[in-house]
């Protein structure tokens, strides 16, 4: 049985790849906030993490997800069983439009504004993992060594902050800072109404833990 993970990396290639050659199916998935409030186009907000822009974006969010995303997972089968499978889909879905909610509100009249792909969602799952497993090691391009994930996590938090203030380059910033969030919202949402399981409680131990 193929792994949640591994299903939607495959269907976000696969329609990545078509797009990349077909400016019309671009074009009609990409999120794009005048037509979602013009022509009630919502699915906008789930096709555009579909799409990437080039196969440096795609490789790029594709192989941290892959990274990720079965850590991710086999950690929601372990704390909700076999719901966790659902839970973990949910979550990665969810997160599409919830990453995009804050840049809709601002570009809602702005027909010059386009946004692709599946940074937010990828974020989310990245922030799941580093509040279930906050003493991961993580790298910081260029630093030639590792950090734990808890602290790792407010650097990029506040790396992208400054640079959707700064509106540097084409990223949409705000959607890896706002599906980040989401990610942690929705571990300790649904391990409060699905399990035992204390997210935050154990994220304080594991950091207490690593200084000891």
């Amino acid at each position: 049985m193929l792994s949640v993970t591994l299903i939607i990396l495959l269907a976000t290639c696969l329609l990545s790849f078509l797009a990349f050659s077909n400016d019309r199916l671009t074009h009609d998935l990409i999120f794009h906030p005048p037509s979602v409030v013009n022509n009630n186009q919502w699915y906008r907000f789930f096709s555009s993490g579909l799409i990437h822009a080039d196969f440096l974006h795609l490789a790029f969010n594709m192989y941290t997800f892959y990274m990720f995303g079965g850590m991710v997972e086999n950690a929601f089968l372990q704390i909700f069983g076999d719901t966790g499978r659902i839970l973990y889909a949910v979550m990665y879905i969810t997160a599409l439009p919830a990453s995009l909610t804050s840049s809709f509100q601002k570009h809602r009249n702005d027909y010059d504004y386009y946004c692709l792909g599946a940074s937010g969602a990828v974020s989310a799952v990245i922030f799941a993992g580093i509040f279930l497993y906050p003493t991961l090691g993580m790298g910081i391009f260029p630093l030639p060594f590792y950090i734990p994930a808890f602290i790792f996590g407010p650097i990029y938090l506040l790396i992208s902050a400054y640079l959707s203030k700064k509106s540097a380059g084409s990223i949409n910033h705000a959607a890896h800072i706002w599906g980040a969030l989401y990610g942690i919202l929705f571990l300790i949402v649904i391990s409060f109404a699905f399990s035992d399981f204390q997210p935050v409680a154990n994220f304080w131990q594991e950091v207490m833990g690593y200084f000891r």
